[in-house]
């Protein structure tokens, strides 16, 4: 689990004006973050808009992503949802030979207890053929997966290899560090918290920010784990404005007006995201050319 030190990148899935699948543009930001030296891409996690995703289109993009990636970085998948079973039914059929590993959200709108989200991801861990990464944001699922549950998993379910921490919680953080197995791998899940996160001890971070900034962010990254903290630093408030613009309304809205002024993609969306206001769009777009 080593390839997921590092810098990956939760990466976007680009629409064209109609709401298909703008292929070319996803194979123009995989090459991006690749030559930007991210560690390795994210597949299917919530900045692609996966709940809008058919099953089929799902497929297709694993199988795209895995074809354009070309075994040049390593590919995590992201499969989860609410509901168990169908989470094990699809880990059954996913195409999952070229992945590492298998990202998956805590289970969202049912709020169950620890004991719930503990035993939901056991099934998950019995029944995936690639290791699992636990994914922590309450701001999505309503629910925070607590240090606790995590270091229970950890411990407990030997097919869980690390955690993507998402809560903002830097005192959770810090206990899940602690306490953990020493081949567990926690990662950041904050683009603006990576820098002290890193410094606390996580092992690396996975992005919404890098799907443009691949450069600086991955430099970032590397500086913060080789213990250069000054150079990190510099990158960091290089990129902290990016970050507050990045997330003042949506993600991923924010990140593809950022990869529309970039020339790498267009604004488009199915509902029930929408672009980011005119306002915020020309504040992008003036962060931008002040930043050439």
């Amino acid at each position: 689990m080593e390839q997921l030190r590092g810098s990956g990148v939760a990466l976007v899935t680009p629409f064209k004006a109609n709401e298909s699948i703008d292929w070319n543009a996803l194979e123009k930001l995989i090459d991006h973050v690749i030559n930007g030296g991210i560690d390795y891409v994210v597949s299917l996690g919530t900045t692609g808009e996966t709940p809008t995703l058919s099953a089929e289109e799902k497929l297709d993009i694993i199988k795209f992503t895995f074809e354009k990636v070309n075994k040049r970085v390593p590919v995590v998948v992201g499969i989860g949802d609410y509901n168990t079973r169908d989470v094990v039914k699809r880990l059954e059929t996913c195409p999952l030979d070229e992945a590492v590993a298998i990202l998956s959200v805590a289970p969202y709108y049912s709020k169950p207890s620890q004991e719930g989200i503990f035993q939901h991801y056991k099934a998950i861990a019995k029944a995936s053929p690639k290791p699992v990464i636990l994914y922590n944001v309450p701001g999505r699922t309503g629910r925070n997966m607590t240090a606790d549950t995590t270091l229970r998993l950890a411990h407990e379910v030997e097919n869980i290899v690390a955690m993507k921490e998402a809560s903002g919680d830097m005192v959770q953080c810090m206990q899940i560090i602690k306490d953990k197995p020493k081949d567990f791998l926690v990662i950041s899940g904050d683009d603006a918290l990576a820098l002290p996160q890193l410094a606390c001890g996580m092992d690396g971070v996975i992005s919404v920010a890098a799907n443009y900034f691949a450069a600086d962010f991955s430099a970032m990254v590397k500086a913060a784990l080789a213990n250069n903290i000054p150079a990190a630093r510099a990158l960091h408030y290089k990129l902290h404005e990016a970050f507050d613009l990045m997330f003042a309304e949506n993600n991923p809205a924010g990140i593809k007006a950022f990869l529309q002024h970039g020339g790498l993609m267009e604004q488009a969306f199915r509902l029930p995201v929408v672009p980011v206001s005119s306002g915020l769009n020309e504040k992008i777009k003036a962060y931008l050319d002040k930043n050439k």
